[in-house]
């Protein structure tokens, strides 16, 4: 039997309503997704790192000849610039030493940044800027292959320091790794890390003071770290050797003293075992 033409209509409506809410809920998600894209500057982390050394030197504030390195083998992460946030001011020192390494050396430039409890950060949007400017521009030094930023942020200070890496990551290239150094207490059981924009957080195995007794705990009871960031990389010293280092693919080693070719290749040797 033929439907009355109202009954058509109707039929026709419902059609018509449920194509247009497909199509705008498929545009919402295209949208968002190139919008979550847009913001993080997304490339997959392992496409970022996966072609530097699985060992890298951090060089800090002293004269280093690193010249007879194998940059196959070797990577250097050198302090850049230090930045010392104190109420509203940013003042920015830059490395005053000399840095020699071997031409096609990974190199990373580690920002180093440094608060005052007695002149918490005022963080307007004149020193935010500077801030972000002072980390981002080192990206464009000759070589330089990735960034890193070396921040012990209190937990009232990490709403500016997430801030600040999705400011960062924004700014560079979307080839650009960007890494961070992390208190070995934030990869056990805090779960802030997770949000970050970074390739990796590299948990500092050492100089951990009253943390010491509780990493060393979970290690022994655990292969890895709780966040996700904190399972590719570790970060140790020479003169500090833990019984046991949870697994990684990259190691970062500090030395308090200048390196040598003897202390790289002991330090090697070492890491093999």
């Amino acid at each position: 039997m033929r439907r009355p033409a109202s009954t058509h209509s109707r039929y026709g409506i419902v059609i018509l309503l449920s194509l247009l809410s497909f199509f705008v809920v498929a545009r919402i998600t295209y949208l968002a997704t190139r919008s979550d894209a847009s913001l993080l500057n997304r490339v997959p982390f392992s496409d970022r790192l996966e072609n530097f050394p699985k060992t890298i030197l951090w060089a800090w504030e002293r004269p280093e000849n690193l010249t007879f390195i194998n940059p196959a083998d070797v990577g250097v992460a050198f302090l850049a610039r230090t930045l010392y946030l104190r109420g509203s001011e940013v003042i920015v020192r830059p490395r005053l030493q000399p840095l020699r390494v071997p031409p096609r050396t990974s190199l990373l430039a580690v920002v180093r940044i440094e608060t005052d409890i007695s002149r918490p950060v005022d963080w307007s949007q004149l020193q935010r800027q500077k801030t972000i400017d002072a980390v981002s521009e080192l990206s464009s030094l000759p070589n330089i292959r990735a960034l890193q930023i070396d921040f012990d942020a209190r937990q009232s200070e990490r709403k500016l320091y997430r801030e600040l890496l999705h400011n960062v990551r924004n700014k560079l290239d979307a080839s650009t790794p960007l890494s961070i150094t992390a208190l070995a207490s934030w990869c056990m059981y805090d779960n802030w890390l997770a949000e970050l924009p970074v390739d990796e957080a590299v948990p500092m195995l050492f100089r951990m003071g009253v943390d010491e007794r509780n990493v060393l705990l979970f290690l022994d009871r655990h292969r890895r770290f709780a966040a996700t960031l904190c399972q590719t990389s570790v970060g140790i010293s020479v003169d500090e050797r833990l019984p046991k280092l949870p697994e990684h693919r990259r190691i970062y080693v500090f030395n308090p003293k200048p390196w040598s070719q003897s202390a790289v290749q002991t330090m090697l040797a070492e890491n093999r075992k």
